[in-house]
């Protein structure tokens, strides 16, 4: 008796722990922060009608997070009435685990509701409110471990559209961005939510990109886009490393930037474009910084971009298209105006675009040689409750072989997995 209750208690410890599988999709952009997927045996190409649709839940809530899906369990986050909540789904039926409260609804006319999505660390998860309240989760129940608000704990400031970051885990801290004079970027203890250190350095205000993390000749550091520019700081101390000030940054900094190989993607809209800066190791102060290319041939607003055998895909304002950019150089390699502005995601050699009009997906070959589309559809039904100067900006997620697409209170799930290992070849 006394083995059988130890055996019972061992796998409820493996379940509420939720180790990571090759096709989870833990946090915001994936397991590595790139939007790119390393999950294979997918579908090549659409029916007519689109892919299979398994479920759709309807009370996701208002706001713009996104999915976070490890093994059965999809957590995300929503609006209902004049709270905030972060909700677990099993992802077989779409049925709700468990909700908690964390934080009063942020109210903004683009739309009300959290933006950021949560961060699934073993047997916890993080999630920051539109107002800036970030709160630590066991991910079995959705009791609070601890929470602690970016504006009084931190002396940040609310962007003017509410905090649209997603926590990053590193380690033993979590990392966040509060903005203001009192460092742009934080590092709490996840345990505990005790502050580590902050950037009394960089001080710029927040935009609503989320924080990434690198390693330049043996330097660990977190990079973020600001209001300002782009900086890099380093993960032990929060002590200033680089920092690329752009002056074309205005109204809103929103994607997430891109490392790969020493060299740093950013992009922002508004004017803005891209720019492609080398890091390399300092013996002086770290990291030494050089950019490469500033141009407006990706300017991205808020659908983000995906890096993809040396190539970078997006929606860019810059001549309103999607894009195959050359990473290296910038140039552009082919333009496309066969869908609306929309986000984007990868997995399994295949881009696959939500436009934010009405919801249509196209899957795209993720190639340099032109768009080749493959199948496209549209959701279901759109919300009835989104707001008249918003969109369909939730990004799409594809994991365990399912697309999750969300419209504001609805969430659907679709089978994108291929019926045999044969298919998936083709």
């Amino acid at each position: 008796m006394k083995t059988r209750t130890l055996l019972l208690f061992a796998g409820s410890f493996c379940a509420l722990t939720a180790p990571v599988g090759a096709a989870d999709w833990p946090q915001w952009r994936g397991p590595d922060r790139t939007d790119v997927s390393k999950e294979t045996g997918l579908l090549k190409s659409w029916p007519k009608a689109g892919p299979k649709l398994l479920w759709t839940y309807e009370d996701a809530g208002i706001g713009y997070s996104g999915p976070a899906v490890v093994g059965d369990r999809l957590y995300t986050m929503g609006a209902r009435d004049d709270k905030e909540y972060v909700y677990a789904l099993h992802v077989k039926t779409g049925k709700e685990v468990w909700s908690t409260e964390i934080g009063p609804l942020l109210n903004n006319r683009y739309g009300n509701g959290p933006r950021g999505t949560p961060t699934v660390n073993g047997s916890m998860l993080y999630a920051l409110s539109g107002q800036g309240n970030l709160a630590c989760l066991e991910i079995g129940g959705g009791n609070k471990r601890w929470l602690k608000n970016l504006v009084g704990d931190l002396g940040g400031k609310i962007p003017g559209w509410g905090y649209a970051e997603s926590p990053l885990i590193d380690g033993d801290k979590v990392v966040c961005s509060p903005g203001g004079s009192d460092g742009t970027i934080a590092a709490l203890d996840k345990k505990t939510g005790e502050k580590i250190w902050q950037s009394r350095e960089l001080t710029d205000s927040m935009g609503y990109s989320s924080v990434i993390v690198a390693e330049v000749g043996g330097v660990r550091q977190y990079i973020q886009q600001t209001m300002k520019g782009v900086a890099g700081v380093a993960a032990n101390d929060g002590r200033l490393l680089w920092d690329v000030q752009k002056p074309a940054y205005r109204t809103a900094v929103i994607p997430t930037p891109i490392f790969h190989d020493h060299y740093v993607y950013t992009t922002a809209g508004y004017g803005a474009g891209c720019t492609l800066i080398k890091l390399s190791p300092d013996s002086q102060n770290g990291t030494k910084e050089e950019e490469v290319y500033a141009n407006k041939n990706m300017d991205n607003k808020h659908g983000g971009v995906v890096l993809v055998d040396g190539y970078i895909y997006g929606w860019t304002d810059h001549g309103s298209a999607w894009i195959c950019q050359d990473f290296k150089t910038g140039e552009v390699v082919w333009q496309s105006k066969k869908l609306g502005r929309g986000s984007i995601t990868y997995a399994d050699g295949r881009l696959y675009c939500y436009s934010e009009n009405k919801g249509t997906c196209a899957l795209i070959e993720a190639s340099p040689r032109g768009w080749t589309e493959k199948g496209r559809f549209d959701i279901p039904k759109e919300t009835t409750g989104r707001s008249p100067n918003g969109g369909v900006w939730t990004h799409p997620v594809v994991a365990n072989g399912r697309l999750y697409l969300r419209d504001q209170d609805l969430l659907f799930c679709f089978d994108v997995k291929a019926p045999n290992t044969s298919a998936a070849r083709r």
